[in-house]
């Protein structure tokens, strides 16, 4: 158990953000990056660290095999020559998982009832019981990764995705995921703030927060919460498991952890044009343990003004379809108002599978961007403003120049990570043409 070869999966764009936190947290240099995940050497206690710590991996897998295969009998022949009687008991129940690229075979699922029978023979040969399949809540999850010839076994000791961090009881539609809230704020470099005296952390400002992912993302970030402390994992089930050395991994990071100062001012702020989503992030960040640490307000995206007297970074995912009606509609009229609450739909636009934001009425949301850059240029100047969006033409719509563009995926769709600066908006010269 000391060196295990353990593979660390996460969105595409976050690989390089994913191998410096593995380096932060086990001290050891990954082996390998590849699409969608990060590679490490490490030892048994870094995979409980790396549980405990990690914001960007999806899980943590154990890798037990690795080699060719050319059909499903070399994967049943492949499984049974891994120990498993070392990691789990015939009592336990168990789960097969299969993925694959370009994989010849023509049925993954009776490539993992072949891995999965390969598991239950060897208990039978050697214990003399086969253990059970669960396929809603497994003991033991057993993950396979095919290529065009190689096939990859794998033990979780994760269980269920880390994104849940055991905190959100209250969401909305279609939250955004945790691990990829955290990888935008990496992407800004905002998470530097752990290492940094709580006066010098430059505000951060989520105006169209939701239920408050990113937001309570940053503020633990900040306080320096692991985010694995509200939930168990799969590795709590494992024979290696030992109940002492984990109390000590947990122990070693509240000790880590800052208290918010009483009297402090919040350094992270929310806002929302819907109460009801501001009154989910207020209950989410109580149960993260951050609810002094953040300010959160309903209001207007087109209306609300800076919640610091210093610049700082506004982090968004910016509305698309239902929200766009939602986000910024002070000045409408009633006509208007009830226009826009007619049905909307989020769309793929043509044009070489990328994906774009449409209503279902044929418009972009143009509007709602341009009036939220005008918001910005008035009274957001000095500050850095980055926003996600499976939108590659956001920025014309907002008639600003990114100085950065980050690739990275929301699940299946691919999004940039636009960056703008944002400067104070030129005074118009009189006779200038309106």
């Amino acid at each position: 158990m000391n060196q295990l070869h353990l593979f660390l999966p996460c969105a595409a764009g976050v690989e390089d953000s994913l191998a410096a936190e593995v380096r932060r947290i086990t001290g050891e240099a990954p082996a390998f990056k590849a699409r969608g995940g990060v590679g490490v050497t490490a030892s048994w206690r870094d995979a409980l660290r790396l549980n405990l710590h990690s914001r960007l991996a999806q899980r943590v897998l154990v890798q037990l095999w690795h080699g060719g295969y050319r059909n499903e009998q070399d994967l049943y022949q492949a499984a049974g020559e891994v120990a498993w009687e070392i990691w789990f008991t015939p009592a336990q129940t168990i789960k097969v998982e299969i993925t694959a690229q370009h994989s010849p075979l023509t049925s993954l699922n009776f490539a993992a009832l072949k891995i999965k029978d390969a598991v239950c023979d060897r208990f039978r040969d050697r214990r003399g019981e086969r253990p059970s399949v669960n396929t809603t809540w497994p003991d033991v999850r057993i993950h396979a990764h095919l290529t065009t010839d190689t096939l990859s076994l794998y033990i979780d000791t994760s269980g269920e995705p880390l994104f849940k961090r055991g905190w959100r009881e209250d969401k909305g539609d279609a939250p955004l995921k945790e691990t990829l809230a955290a990888a935008m704020i990496a992407a800004t470099g905002w998470d530097a703030c752990a290492d940094q005296p709580l006066e010098d952390v430059v505000p951060l400002y989520d105006p169209c927060c939701g239920s408050g992912t990113v937001v309570i993302e940053a503020a633990q970030i900040a306080l320096r919460i692991a985010p694995g402390l509200q939930r168990r994992f799969a590795f709590e089930k494992l024979l290696p498991f030992q109940p002492h050395v984990w109390q000590a991994i947990r122990a070693d990071a509240q000790a880590q952890q800052r208290e918010w100062p009483t009297g402090h001012a919040p350094i992270v702020f929310g806002s929302d044009v819907s109460f009801r989503m501001v009154d989910f992030a207020q209950r989410n960040a109580e149960r993260a343990g951050v609810a002094q640490a953040v300010e959160l307000r309903g209001g207007d995206a087109l209306q609300r003004m800076p919640p610091a007297q210093r610049p700082g970074v506004l982090l968004l995912n910016p509305p698309y379809g239902e929200r766009i009606a939602a986000a910024g509609v002070a000045g409408e009229n009633a006509s208007a108002r009830a226009q826009r609450r007619a049905p909307r739909t989020f769309q793929v636009g043509p044009g070489q599978g990328r994906e774009s934001a449409q209503m279902a009425d044929g418009s972009d949301g143009s509007d709602f961007f341009s009036r939220l850059a005008t918001h910005w240029k008035n009274h957001y100047a000095g500050w850095s403003a980055w926003l996600l969006t499976p939108d590659l033409k956001l920025p014309g719509k907002m008639r600003f120049k990114e100085s950065r563009r980050v690739p990275l995926w929301n699940g299946p769709i691919e999004c940039r990570l636009f960056r703008f600066d944002l400067t104070a908006r030129k005074p118009r010269t009189e006779g200038a043409e309106g």
